[in-house]
Formats: structure tokens, C-alpha cells, sequence
């Protein structure tokens, strides 16, 4: 199963805009994607309780897993996504 490790560009975290911004990207993706600290830890990507309640700060490391087709762009998406600081974005 391929994986990806990015480090969360929002300052707050995976909270509130920045956690709605991942589960709709997770929705769109192509393949399953799960999100945790570690991949034992990992949850749906397109549940944004189950986003919120891993409790993930800004500056954090996640590590992003996928299955299926077209997994490693849904990989390299969302990485480049969270890296971002969906703060400040309008």
C-alpha cells in the first residue's frame, strides 16, 4: 500500500477549514485515502470527525495512506494540499 509522510502547513492544525478542505479533496480522490500518525493510527480521510479527533497540530508529521487505482495521485494531492497553509487561504 503505498504511503506518503507530509508535514501539516496550517498553523491551528487539522481543525475546522483545514479539515474540510482535506475530507472534500479526500472525497474527490481516485482511491481510498487514510490519514494518522502513524498508518496503525490512521482513519478515513473523508470523515472529517474522525480528521478532528486525531487532534493534529500545526508543524505535525501524518503519514497519508491509499489503495487501489490511482492511489499515488491521491497521494501526492493531498500532500500537497496539507503542506499548505489552508488558513489563510481565502
Amino acid at each position: 500500500m503505498p504511503t506518503r509522510r507530509v508535514t501539516i502547513g496550517s498553523k491551528v492544525g487539522l481543525h475546522a477549514r483545514p479539515a474540510r478542505l482535506l475530507v472534500e479533496a479526500a472525497t474527490a480522490a481516485p482511491a481510498p485515502v487514510r490519514i494518522g500518525r502513524t498508518e496503525a493510527e490512521a482513519v478515513p480521510a473523508t470523515s472529517i470527525l474522525a480528521v478532528m479527533s486525531l487532534g493534529i497540530a500545526g508543524g505535525e508529521e501524518v503519514v497519508l495512506t491509499a489503495d487501489g487505482d490511482g492511489a499515488e495521485t491521491a497521494l501526492a494531492d493531498i500532500a500537497a494540499l496539507l503542506s499548505k497553509d489552508l488558513d489563510s487561504a481565502a
